[in-house]
């Protein structure tokens, strides 16, 4: 069984002392993915070096998994593989954000209460998930399927238009 992971991790402690996180975490533990989720059963695998690079706490790594996510056009299921590189410069400002190196994306951390690790790893699969999960095959037929017929609603003021012209031209 692989080494368990710790619920809460401080970026900076772990940064200082070059702590290596490698384990699995649950799907069940991702609260905010749930809602894509078409079987919520599985594991995360997880895998995070904690350093420094210059004057910067930063986070690398990896986040791998194999997600069933349910297809928004059929809701049948959609298998879709996760492989995500994790690159994150510890900044405790917006200010130190805009100083951060372009390889690294910011990790807001204000140094006073260790953040959760599943929070850290969720970001990763949300911005991993495509916004509409869809199979291929089904984007195809929607797009290539029959357009639905648009009727032209009538205009309401039409019939006082037509009053209207029949008055002037009765005068």
């Amino acid at each position: 069984m692989p080494p368990r992971l710790p619920e809460f991790v401080d970026p900076l402690d772990f940064a200082d002392k070059r702590r290596r996180l490698a384990g699995e975490m649950p799907l069940a533990l991702l609260d905010r993915i749930q809602e894509f989720l078409f079987e919520k059963a599985g594991n995360i695998r997880v895998e995070l070096d904690f350093g420094k690079d210059g004057r910067w706490s930063v986070v690398t790594g990896r986040v791998d998994g194999d997600l069933v996510l349910q297809c928004q056009l059929c809701l049948e299921p959609l298998p879709w593989a996760v492989r995500s590189q994790v690159s994150l410069g510890v900044v405790a400002s917006l200010e130190e954000a805009d100083r951060l190196s372009g390889c690294y994306e910011p990790l807001l951390f204000d140094g006073e209460a260790p953040i959760r690790l599943s929070d850290l790893v969720q970001d990763e699969l949300v911005l991993a998930i495509p916004p509409i999960p869809q199979h291929p095959d089904c984007r195809e037929a929607a797009h290539s399927g029959p357009r639905p017929v648009v009727r032209q609603r009538e205009n309401p003021f039409a019939v006082l238009a037509q009053l209207k012209n029949n008055d002037s031209k009765s005068s």
